[in-house]
């Protein structure tokens, strides 16, 4: 995983190189640092955010003053989902123990995948920051590294290893762009929403949102709900302003990831995205990346092995005809 960053961030790293009047080490530092800052301080607000809900809830069960407001006839108002979401809501705001008791084995489920997920969340911070401290040493010595690399690939692969190499670079930089980019693009717009309009566990919320983007799954399984809430909570105007908001970060990866997806690369965007979306299914935020660079891989053999079938046709041809003219009187 530090490899991939590497490739990814090299080119904002030998940028910075040049600013700094040629000082690599520090500038893949700086770079490392920074990229660790992005990952640490959402995460910690986050965490605060989910700290403070939970001390709240803790103080209010050990009072015994448990008050959840109504649902507004709005709620049953919802096509399909409206009445039944507004009897649940209401057996919860009437008798909150009946509505545990019934509803416990759901709870204790919804209990646990939080606890997953956010048990999840943090090993892969680990593994980010791990993988970043690696990544700004490849960095530092890019050159070393990339020299001894190529002299192996082109004993291995033949003179196509430099191309296979460009190539595995360009994909990894198009997926960090079109990707995790763009999930960071829509989450920030999504929870710039939810916290303007104070969504409760908005910081949780936008934690959930960005892990859904990068799986490349729909921001609006989050967004949907939080606009159901609003809209059953608020008034006319800020929910209407929130909706609007809200749906035009949940659909803006429908215009961003074609912008940035491909950019340098000959593959056609489809082809990365699908390696991309396949690699994660299979192996996580390393199948991301390497997904991706595996199936443009071997879309461009699919393509070498085309031509070499059309040229070998056309030479075959060509010497068809030579050996014709040579039996002519």
């Amino acid at each position: 995983m530090g490899a991939i960053i590497a490739v990814a961030l090299l080119p904002v790293t030998k940028k910075l190189e040049r600013s700094l009047g040629g000082k690599r080490g520090l500038a893949s530092t700086l770079v490392a640092l920074i990229g660790i800052s992005i990952l640490v301080i959402p995460f910690v607000l986050v965490s605060g955010s989910i700290y403070d809900g939970v001390a709240h809830t803790t103080e209010v069960l050990q009072s015994g003053d448990i008050k959840i407001p109504g649902p507004t006839d709005k709620v049953a108002q919802i096509p399909i989902i409206g009445d039944k979401l507004y009897s649940i809501w209401n057996l919860f705001a009437t008798n909150i123990e009946k509505g545990i008791q019934q509803f416990l084995p759901e709870i204790k489920g919804f209990l646990g995948t939080i606890a997953s997920i956010l048990g999840g969340a943090l090993t892969s911070l680990i593994m980010f920051i791990i993988s970043l401290a690696i990544a700004g040493g490849f960095m530092a010595h890019a050159e070393k590294i990339s020299g001894a690399l190529e002299t192996v690939a082109v004993r291995a692969v033949g003179k196509k290893a430099e191309q296979w190499a460009n190539l595995m670079a360009a994909t990894i930089r198009s997926v960090l762009l079109g990707v995790v980019g763009v999930a960071f693009i829509q989450s920030a717009i999504i929870g710039a929403a939810m916290f303007v309009f104070k969504v409760p566990a908005a910081g949780l919320l936008t934690l959930a949102t960005l892990i859904l983007c990068i799986a490349q799954l729909p921001a609006l399984l989050i967004v949907a709900p939080v606009i159901f809430y609003v809209y059953s909570t608020g008034d006319g105007t800020s929910t209407t302003i929130f909706t609007i908001w809200a749906l035009a970060g949940g659909l803006s990866d429908n215009f961003l990831k074609p912008m940035l997806m491909g950019r340098g690369v000959d593959v056609p965007m489809p082809i990365i995205l699908i390696g991309a979306i396949g690699g994660m299914l299979f192996a996580g935020i390393i199948g991301l990346f390497l997904g991706a660079i595996v199936l443009a891989i071997w879309y461009e053999l699919f393509l070498f092995w085309i031509n070499y079938e059309t040229q070998s046709e056309l030479s075959e041809e060509v010497e068809t005809v030579e050996g014709a003219d040579d039996y002519k009187i």
